[in-house]
């Protein structure tokens, strides 16, 4: 479903699932989602990355990134995006790492950035020029707000940002300085009734859709009940089998609590074609590996504090529903629940189990995917969902629910080649995204120029120290390519950059 525009307005409505982003926003979980990037300087390097960043952002802005919120009275619908002036001195930030610049500071201080609100009076995007490395490369830190775009949409905005050239940019123009210029901002009355029509259009489309989606939910139920007579059934239905086998709700851990707002932050780098490796060897999928790599982790974490559970553990893991070509900038995934099958010891075996279980999850989505809806109205709504967040955030009530999900998975495809700014060549690409009250781990990996980059996201009450998990992530990795497959012969090596760098 597509976000419904008024040209003359100018004014872009949210979808339902974007609104949810800002209306579940809490001081304890932000809803942005981030990267670090580091590059790579030639010897002798003297130029002022920051003004090399800056001009990047100022030559190749894209309208996504100057639209800021406009809210509703009373908070009936959710709010309207409008375009709005750039203010640059605010946007883009210098931040010196204290000394020795180590690569354990720089996580530190990113986390610090991550866990910091976005001012919703300004366009919900920062950047952050990270100075005084030791190793003396070069590092930036973006987030903007999960509202205005999915992991898939940030792989595209980079992409309209970043140069896939090692060319220099073209100097900026010399002259007057130009100031920048505030659109001409829609009234109340436009943005209320920009609102209330997507809200009615949504309301519409779903009646309209409802027999499509009654039919094809009937047809998995339907496949599901003839597997269990021993009838040859759907490949479906055979999924559904293996949901309900291997679903449930996970065990409560030291994980999931109600989180405070301190945020923690790591990073791992594996060459690609090593986990390729293993997949093939185990006939399963690079993306089955990385949640075997995932629990692996969590398993020797868990082992050093307090023990691991007899229940498996479950894993959240969205699943993209765009379509191949689409380049909007919004929201297009759903969550599913996978078994990260913990409580399987031996690390082969373990992947077999996490093959089988997230092969049943992708099948029942791939069936289902048609109607699934990418937009919900949330007409009087978004106060409710304000109120209900907060009500979560209390340790009480966490405490007492079931856990649904213990940890956040995402697989991001990301560039398969290097990316530049100003001639520098981007050597690292690292994600950063949310945990919430219950789930206080997040571990999403992107695909970067034949690398795959970890980022690791934890709230400091849950996981103290960030770096912990990364080095079992590593241990999980070394294991279970010794079980499944030898590594191949490879230029690069998996790297976790815990090294000491010395002192420019």
């Amino acid at each position: 479903m597509s976000r419904s525009r008024s040209k003359e307005a100018g004014i872009e409505t949210l979808s339902g699932v974007d609104g949810a982003f800002l209306n579940l926003e809490t001081e304890a979980t932000p809803m942005h989602v981030g990267s670090l990037h580091l590059f790579e300087t030639p010897p002798g390097y003297r130029a002022d990355f920051y003004k090399s960043v800056r001009h990047m952002m100022q030559s190749r802005m894209v309208p996504v990134l100057q639209r800021r919120l406009a809210a509703l009275p009373l908070q009936l619908a959710n709010p309207v995006w409008v375009q709005d002036a750039i203010d640059y001195d605010y946007h883009i930030r210098r931040v010196k790492l204290p000394r020795p610049g180590t690569w354990a500071q720089l996580e530190a201080a990113v986390a610090d950035l991550h866990a910091q609100l976005l001012d919703r009076s300004r366009p919900l995007w920062m950047l952050y020029v990270l100075e005084g490395l030791a190793s003396g490369e070069k590092a930036y830190y973006f987030k903007v707000h999960h509202a205005m775009l999915d992991g898939q949409a940030g792989v595209a905005l980079a992409g309209a940002l970043f140069s896939a050239s090692p060319e220099p940019l073209p100097p900026p123009k010399r002259g007057r300085r130009q100031s920048a210029v505030t659109p001409e901002q829609p009234g109340t009355l436009a943005l209320a009734v920009a609102a209330f029509r997507h809200d009615a259009a949504q309301y519409v489309k779903l009646v309209r859709e409802l027999p499509s989606v009654v039919r094809t939910l009937a047809g998995i139920v339907k496949g599901s009940a003839a597997k269990a007579r021993g009838v040859a059934g759907t490949a479906a239905a055979a999924s559904i089998a293996e949901l309900k086998r291997s679903a449930s709700f996970g065990p409560r851990t030291v994980f999931n609590v109600a989180i405070t707002p301190e945020r923690g932050f790591a990073t791992a780098s594996i060459p690609r074609a090593e986990l390729k490796s293993i997949a093939a060897a185990s006939e399963a999928t690079v993306n089955d590996v990385v949640m075997a790599l995932c629990s692996g982790a969590l398993r020797r974490y868990l082992k050093r504090h307090g023990a691991v559970p007899r229940k498996p553990l479950i894993a959240s893991m969205p699943i993209s529903l765009r379509e191949q070509g689409n380049t909007e900038m919004r929201t297009q995934a759903t969550l599913s629940l996978v078994n990260l099958a913990t409580n399987i010891a031996d690390p082969a075996k373990r992947l077999q189990a996490i093959r089988d279980s997230a092969g049943a999850t992708k099948a029942v989505a791939r069936q289902a995917k048609s109607v699934i809806p990418t937009d919900i109205p949330l007409l009087g709504v978004p106060w409710l969902l304000g109120a209900l967040a907060t009500l979560y955030g209390r340790s009480s009530v966490v405490d007492k629910l079931p856990i649904l999900a213990n940890v956040l998975i995402s697989n991001v495809p990301g560039p398969p080649v290097p990316l530049y700014v100003d001639g520098l060549r981007m050597t690292g690409y690292w994600p950063l995204s949310i945990v919430e009250h219950g789930v206080g781990i997040n571990i999403t990996l992107l695909s970067y120029s034949g690398n795959l980059c970890f980022g690791f996201v934890v709230a400091k009450n849950a996981v103290p120290e960030a770096g912990e998990l990364a080095e079992d992530f590593m241990a999980a990795h070394a294991e279970l390519k010794h079980a499944v497959a030898p590594a191949p012969t490879s230029a690069a090596a998996p790297t976790r950059r815990k090294r000491v760098v010395k002192a420019a």
